[in-house]
């Protein structure tokens, strides 16, 4: 049986993959809020922003080839430019002492959706700046500034006492994020995400992957799609930050550096950068298990602590078990399945023909000027 005994519209072929995605997103998030306690609700409400972020990495770099580390840092801003625009000036007299009461932040009180998407814009014009110099590299070297950005933006949020209190870790945020709050911008996300990979402007990114000499050849700017894509990837990664903020309440710039890093590049490798479909997969999975091996770890801890018979045996406190699993798990994609675990396809529409094809092997083109 195909698509055309079916009497199935285009259209709905291709939006297979975005309405599997939100029905099984929609599902879980019913089925926590219906029948799960309070700890397994914030467990699926982080899951559902980690979903965001890792979806906010793969527009850029699943659709480019390029990958990032700075969209951690970019989460900072977000997660930081949230507070300044939400907090009232009282609660910044608590939350941010050090921010002096003459500035234009420190006057600035917005409700949290509008105060959201200022921080998405504050972190997409810092963004769309870094991107006209970062985006003429390529490959590792492109890999290698934005990791040095996502260090700058640490050091200045360590020091920076007046916007982040510095090392101390800011407290006295208001919970506007909630379930269905993170689900909400979660879909909006994910779809704009497919949309974005479906229109003209993310296949002409592709085709600049796949080969830049070719598409340059009928007209398509490399360096413009990537700009584009990279300031649009930035505004959802510190929207996501901003989401997180207001959910967690409590935070350092410690929150946004190596570790959330390595979780967030691990969960788009581990799904599959080629595809929002992997993306997605690969946040729920790598949330799901890592929060299974958290508990783990902290049970052997006790046996240990205890010297249970099973405590005996552990020779030492265990101390990033997760993250040396999940890091075991990331290289053993990478050598047994590169592509992901969706290959770096969306999730196929099971009758007639297959319309997706493969993401290609990214090559190694020549530096394009703008």
């Amino acid at each position: 049986m195909n698509a055309r005994a079916l009497h199935v519209p285009r259209w709905v072929e291709r939006a297979f993959p975005l309405i599997v995605l939100v029905v099984g997103l929609l599902a879980i998030a019913a089925g926590t809020d219906l029948l799960a306690g309070r700890v397994f609700q914030r467990v699926v409400t982080v899951m559902f922003i980690n979903v965001i972020l890792v979806v906010a990495l793969q527009i850029f770099t699943g659709n480019s080839g390029l990958m990032s580390f700075a969209h951690v840092a970019f989460m900072a801003i977000g997660a930081y430019g949230s507070i300044w625009f939400s907090l009232s000036s009282q609660e910044k007299r608590l939350t941010l002492p050090d921010m002096p009461e003459s500035w234009f932040l420190h006057q600035v009180h917005l409700p949290f959706i509008p105060a959201l998407i200022a921080a998405g814009l504050v972190a997409a014009a810092v963004g769309a700046v870094l991107g006209v110099p970062l985006l003429r590299l390529r490959d590792a070297s492109f890999t290698i500034a934005s990791f040095a950005w996502l260090i700058i933006v640490h050091s200045v949020a360590l020091q920076w006492d007046a916007l982040t209190r510095g090392s101390r870790t800011v407290f006295g945020i208001p919970q506007y994020t909630g379930l269905w709050t993170a689900t909400g911008w979660m879909l909006l996300f994910v779809a704009l995400a497919f949309l974005f990979r479906e229109m003209p402007l993310g296949l002409k990114l592709r085709a600049a992957r796949d080969d830049e000499a070719a598409a340059w050849s009928i007209g398509i700017s490399s360096a413009w799609v990537r700009w584009v894509a990279w300031v649009f990837s930035v505004f959802v990664a510190a929207v996501a930050g901003g989401l997180w903020a207001h959910f967690i309440t409590t935070f350092s710039p410690n929150s946004f550096y190596l570790r959330q890093t390595f979780l967030i590049v691990a969960m788009l490798i581990i799904g599959g950068s080629g595809s929002v479909s992997g993306a997605v997969i690969g946040a729920v999975a790598v949330s799901l298990t890592s929060e299974a091996l958290r508990s783990v770890e902290n049970w052997l801890n006790l046996q240990r602590a205890a010297q249970t018979a099973l405590g005996q045996v552990i020779p030492f406190q265990l101390v990033g078990f997760t993250e040396i699993v999940i890091a075991l798990a990331m290289i053993a994609v990478l050598i047994l399945r590169p592509s992901g675990l969706t290959r770096g396809r969306e999730i196929r529409w099971p009758f007639g023909p297959k319309l997706d094809r493969p993401a290609a092997v990214e090559p190694t083109p020549e530096r394009a000027g703008w």
